[in-house]
Parts: C-alpha cells; structure tokens; sequence
C-alpha cells in the first residue's frame, strides 16, 4: 500500500484497525477486508497478505476495462479485484519461491511466469493498476490530494567484457589467436593484429561515444563493470591492470560506475564483498549500485547477500531474453522478503529492455518499434525506463547495426 498510494501516487496514507477512528475521520478513506463498514470505497481482501509463507495458489486471469488482473473480488468491492494481494504477488516475485525448473544458470524462465503466460508481461500492470485505482478515486473524493512524480530514463551499460583483444596480458592474447587461427576466423585474426599494433581502436573499446551520447541528450548514464579475476564465465580484463582502472576512473568523472558482479561470487559473499571494495578504491567513492552477471537472481537469497555486502540498489531484475516488466512495474521498489516477512532495505530498479532481448527481431526497425512500445507503456504511468545494453554487443558484429539502434533509442526514450 505504501508502495502505490506513496510511491506512485504521491498520496500520503495512514491506517487503523479501530472502527470508531475510521468512522470519524471525515477525509478520503477506504476499508480493506472481507465486508464493507458502510458505503465507503471499499476493496474485498483476497486471503494473500494475511498469510504466512508460500502457498501454490490458483490464479485466474480476468479483464479489467482492457487490462489484465487477478484475485477476482466480487460486486461489492469499488474495484473488481484485490489490486493490494496482485501488487504484491508480482513485486516480491511470490512465484519464484514456488517449485520451478531453473536454466542452465539457475535464473528463473519468464516462461514459468504468470505474466509470460498470460500476455501481459510487456505491461507495466501494477502501475497501470494504480493509475485506475486513482481515477475511482478522484470520482469518489473530489478533493483527493496527490502529486505524480515525472517520467526518467536511464541507460544502464553493462561492461563485463571491457575490451576484446587489448590489455589481455600475452597469454591470454597468444591463446585467442590461436584459437581464432584453428578456427579459421581470419577477419578476427587481422583486426586483433590492428588493434595490437595500434592501427585501430578495440571494438569494444565504445565508452567515450557511449559518454558523448549520453552528453548530448543529457540522460542518467550507469556503467556496470566488472571487477573480478579470470574464471569460467567471467573474462574481463585483469582488474590489476593499470589500463583498465584508468579507464573505469575516466569514466566515473562523467557518469555513474557501479559493480558488476561476476558469476564467481554468486553465492560467495566474501568474493562479492572484495570485489565491492576493490572497485570501490579506483573510483575513491563508495559503490552502492550493482548488477549480477546474467541476471542470475535467486529470490530472495541473492538480495539477502546484496543486503550483507552493503548494497542499496539493484539493477537485476528483468529477464535477459524477454524484454517486459518481470516485477510487473516500471517504478522502483524494495524488496519484500516473503520467508522472513520482513521489507528488505534494497531498492529494486526493473529494467524494460536488455539488449540480448532484442536480439530475436531481425533488423533495426522492428527492435525500435518494440523498444518504443514499452516506451509509451513506461510513459503513460510516469514510471522509469531502465534499458541495458553492453559495450560488447554494441562494438560487435552482427545483422543489426547496435550502436544505431542505441543512439536511436536514448534519442527517443531520454524524454
């Protein structure tokens, strides 16, 4: 309740469990249980928030004036559903508590998602909820006080892959061009020679043009690197090289630098807190925002470590192949800890759009129109638009010209 009325309202509340109080106050007021005091507003209550623990709940999606919802509430009720007991089954992520088949990094599928599975993941839903509930509200109490907060972009770059081929040390640089040689990969093999020989630029190397960018239409910029030593999936540059710290501290001078948390230390508090510290000593500034490697979240484990390792922001959670409201809204929120039954203080930033999940549309014009849909989405509620693209993809190659598209993006989405 906080979270709507609050947070994306700007309508401040109280509460009370005594009759007499609520009878007497002669403001605004709205009763939340089984059965209407008088003719108040008056939402039904769904069972959801006056249990304990995780129970496998049926869920029936139904329309409610063109927007799905769910815990249908009866004629009584203002409104035909429990909006309280739906907000809060998306924003704690209730159904990742429930038995489910993890990836092969144990992420969570937008498949198994009630959203995925109803077609409404590209819908912020618990804004738009808000958003209706307001306009009942404004029918019923004329002189309802609120104050909606303005629309925000922000561009998050992920960096877990700094450069491609320079500052990789000589080993790990004689090893890739071996390997690119066995493969027959030739056009690899001369720009690795160019950029060795300082004939070119890294084609990763994109983060001044990124800066320059975000400059010009004066949007939030967040760079994400990764701060971690050599492992399976983690192969960034040496966070020991000289090179490689100089250049997060350029960057820092102009936007936002958070940690990218590498694979390795999911589940390693100790690592996750070093690389924390390590990271936060280039740039001299505290490191309060992160990131996980491949979106890996373990609800509500991975935010219990976050928590423990002093973060107080995340930009995790979203689904790396699907682009759409994975918490079902565009606003930021703190995370409620169903097995504790405690709010965790971590706020929650949702990212929309994660590059790798526009790769599935097939030229330039196509991702931007899905991009500019949830766009207007995001808009319509004032919400904020998060994307996430990396450097990597953007200094690529591929049938999608991406450091266009970007530019085509921020020059829509920035207001």
């Amino acid at each position: 309740m906080r979270h709507i009325f609050t947070k994306v309202l700007g309508i401040e509340i109280t509460y009370t469990t005594k009759v007499e109080d609520f009878i007497k106050h002669s403001g605004p007021k709205i009763t939340y249980t089984k059965q209407p005091l008088q003719n108040e507003f008056f939402v039904r209550s769904n069972d959801l928030l006056f249990e304990q623990g995780i129970n496998d709940l049926q869920i029936h999606v139904s329309d409610w004036e063109g927007t799905p919802c769910f815990f249908a509430a009866g004629d009584r009720s203002s409104l035909p559903f429990d909006i309280f007991s739906a907000s809060f089954y998306l924003l704690s992520r209730y159904e990742e508590y429930l038995p489910h088949v993890k990836d092969m990094h144990g992420r969570f599928s937008p498949k198994d998602s009630l959203a995925y599975q109803n077609k409404f993941l590209q819908r912020p839903v618990v804004d738009i909820w808000a958003y209706k509930l307001l306009e009942k509200l404004k029918d019923r109490f004329k002189k309802l006080e609120y104050k909606l907060k303005p629309y925000q972009y922000t561009s998050v770059i992920d960096v877990t892959t700094s450069h491609s081929f320079s500052h990789r040390g000589l080993v790990r640089g004689l090893g890739g061009l071996l390997l690119d040689l066995a493969s027959l990969r030739i056009k690899r093999v001369f720009q690795r020679i160019a950029v060795w020989a300082n004939v070119k630029k890294d084609p990763y190397d994109n983060f001044f043009e990124l800066l320059a960018a975000h400059k010009k239409y004066n949007i939030k910029g967040m760079f994400f690197f990764q701060f971690a030593e050599y492992s399976t999936y983690d192969k960034n540059v040496s966070p020991n090289n000289n090179q490689f710290k100089h250049l997060i501290k350029s960057v820092a001078d102009y936007n936002i630098v958070a940690l990218s948390c590498s694979y390795s230390s999911f589940n390693d508090l100790s690592l996750l807190q070093q690389e924390k510290k390590n990271l936060s000593n280039v740039i001299h500034r505290p490191i309060n925002n992160c990131r996980l490697r491949y979106n890996r979240v373990d609800v509500p484990l991975t935010y219990r470590d976050l928590i423990d390792a002093g973060f107080t922001d995340d930009y995790t959670m979203g689904y790396s192949h699907e682009i759409g409201f994975r918490a079902g809204t565009c606003i930021p929120f703190y995370l409620y800890d169903i097995t504790l039954e405690v709010q965790q203080p971590i706020k929650i930033h949702p990212f929309a759009v994660h590059d790798y999940g526009l790769l599935k549309y097939q030229n330039k014009a196509d991702a931007l129109l899905a991009v500019s849909s949830l766009y207007k989405e995001v808009k319509k509620v004032n919400g904020k638009f998060i994307t996430v693209f990396s450097n990597e993809l953007l200094g690529g190659d591929g049938t999608v010209e991406w450091k266009e598209l970007y530019t085509n993006v921020i020059e829509k989405v920035h207001v």
